[in-house]
């Protein structure tokens, strides 16, 4: 599975203005309604909940925020890289400047596990984190994010 089957350039957020997880959260959910038809306060509320039962804050400044939507059809990542790293209640207490976003149909429990994997695949690089934040504009992230799998070390 890659990313760009999961991943629309309309995804991916450059500049992220957010002072804290909350609002994050509200401003991807705002985008992925825009991209789903979803009602953005739905998706909110779901990833809020998510949230409670442990952050989703990986360490090394990533976040993967994911859920399951009884209404959703298909899998949808976004991409966020934030103007300014947040407090995420992360597992190394260290803020978080990197967001994926995962949403997956409540059926789709496989899909959503590899495309976790995926993502945890990309980011076990570090020169792939590197130059996520050295990117300039959203065509080179989506280009960093897209690349084939191929290009990682498993």
């Amino acid at each position: 599975m890659d990313l760009g089957d999961l991943l629309s350039p309309e995804g991916v957020i450059p500049s992220l203005k957010a002072k804290s997880k909350k609002q994050a959260l509200q401003e991807l959910s705002q985008r992925a309604a825009e991209l789903t038809g979803l009602q953005a306060r739905d998706l909110f509320d779901t990833l809020l909940q998510r949230e409670r039962l442990g952050s989703t804050g990986l360490g090394r400044g990533i976040a993967i925020p994911h859920v399951k939507l009884r209404s959703l059809k298909s899998i949808v990542c976004l991409f966020a890289r934030l103007e300014e790293p947040i407090e995420f209640d992360s597992l190394d207490n260290e803020p978080v400047d990197l967001i994926f976003l995962l949403l997956a149909p409540e059926h789709a429990s496989g899909d959503h596990l590899k495309a976790l994997a995926r993502i945890s695949r990309l980011l076990r690089e570090p020169n792939t984190i590197a130059r996520l934040r050295a990117a300039t504009d959203g065509a080179a992230l989506y280009a960093v994010l897209t690349e084939q799998a191929s290009s990682y070390v498993a």
